[in-house]
């Protein structure tokens, strides 16, 4: 699957978004080796803190469906935003968790606008289980 495709997906996927209160929907794409596609969307929590970003939906319902950690391709994700959406922090850090330092994220938009960034990109000097298990 191409980049494009991955992103089109990702936008496919934002249409399930529940978004009562920001109204800010976020689609995910995380293709895995076998080339199937997980999607993810946000979904909103009057609390805030319990909800949940379209990629980190994405890559937990890939793990919940068998996959293991580190076996994806690439992820795709978008928002309606003016450049290329960019995963918050904390997606970025279950980004690393779980995928390898090379693998491929395609940031867009609703008007088609991409940008591709490593893993490693999105978070460098990030804290990764190698941390952990040194201790």
């Amino acid at each position: 699957m191409d980049y494009n495709q991955l992103l089109q997906a990702a936008i496919e996927a934002r249409k399930a978004a529940y978004i009562p209160y920001s109204h800010f929907g976020v689609g995910a794409a995380l293709q895995d080796a076998t080339g199937h596609v997980h999607h993810g969307c946000n979904v909103e929590n009057a609390a805030y803190g319990p909800t949940n970003c379209a990629e980190r939906t994405a890559l937990f319902r890939a793990i919940a469906d068998g996959c293991a950690p580190h076996s994806f391709t690439a992820l795709a994700v978008v928002g309606d935003t003016e450049e290329p959406i960019a995963p918050c922090g904390v997606c970025r850090q279950v980004i690393l968790e779980l995928c390898a330092p090379d693998m491929p994220v395609v940031l867009g938009n609703m008007k088609g606008d991409m940008k591709v960034v490593t893993v490693s990109e999105l978070l460098p000097h990030g804290f990764s289980p190698e941390h952990v298990n040194k201790a």
